[in-house]
């Protein structure tokens, strides 16, 4: 598709509906072509499609056209997937885990654990070191989902400062992810930030720093957004969690909440 002069968020609600009836019913393009034409998200264009109840295309409808239309090719032996397709495979495999009941979920869990318990007490101690390295190494150059979040907000043309020692109230301290133009805060919560992955005495400390860093961020006029990570790193739920904190972007730019609504709660499961 051509590039419009026109921006998606300039339309009104019924021009917005004609054109998902044409660009995307009628000629069959994606959400991400059509996007990248009137400068918008391709999430967004979902949204609305849903809201202004125009059919969308499932998975094979969607490859089929890609493959009609050219823009997609039938895998070979040899070819490196795109980064589209890398994303399309990692929901299948999500959403297959998501599927799964609660013995299903018992029985792997039930073999991770067996795993665990089948290793030597040299390796056990070995497995512990690696974690507590990555943890300290994370606490320097931040997540991988936190490096995943910044990568994305930086395609998206959104200005974001990354680890940047914030003063707050006469103490310095890290905010994760900082977005100056909205004033917002982004902070990842890990599994140690509400299991005592470390024992309790360390969860307890870490709840009240916590408490204490979240107070000093609205104390500053700051809004936050807070993103439970209980789950290992995963592309495809990533992209499910940049797309709910893409939707409390676009809320802030629409209207900065009083200080009693600032605080927005995002969870990858």
């Amino acid at each position: 598709m051509k590039a419009s002069k026109t921006s998606y968020s300039d339309l009104t609600e019924s021009k917005k509906i004609e054109l998902l009836k044409k660009s995307y019913v009628k000629d069959k393009n994606s959400f991400a072509d059509i996007a990248s034409a009137y400068n918008t998200y391709a999430n967004k264009l979902r949204r609305d499609a849903k809201k202004f109840n125009i059919p969308i295309r499932n998975k094979s409808e969607a490859q089929k056209n890609a493959l009609k239309t050219g823009k997609h090719k039938h895998p070979t032996k040899g070819t490196t997937r795109p980064e589209e397709t890398k994303r399309k495979i990692g929901m299948g495999v999500l959403e297959s885990w998501d599927s799964l009941d609660n013995n299903e979920l018992e029985q792997r869990r039930e073999t991770h654990r067996k795993l665990w318990n089948e290793m030597s007490d040299e390796q056990k101690e070995l497995m512990k070191q690696s974690a507590n390295e990555a943890i300290r190494t994370t606490s320097k150059v931040g997540s991988k989902l936190e490096k995943f979040l910044l990568e994305q907000l930086i395609k998206n043309n959104i200005d974001v400062k990354f680890h940047q020692e914030q003063s707050l109230v006469n103490t310095k301290l890290q905010i994760d992810l900082y977005l100056p133009k909205i004033n917002l805060a982004i902070e990842v919560d890990g599994p140690s930030h509400f299991s005592p992955v470390w024992g309790q005495d360390t969860l307890k400390k870490t709840k009240t720093y916590d408490n204490k860093k979240e107070g000093l961020i609205l104390g500053k006029g700051m809004a936050l957004v807070r993103i439970k990570q209980t789950m290992d790193f995963s592309v495809s739920r990533s992209y499910l969690i940049f797309d709910q904190l893409l939707q409390v972007i676009e809320q802030l730019n629409d209207k900065f909440p009083n200080p009693d609504n600032r605080v927005f709660h995002i969870k990858d499961n």
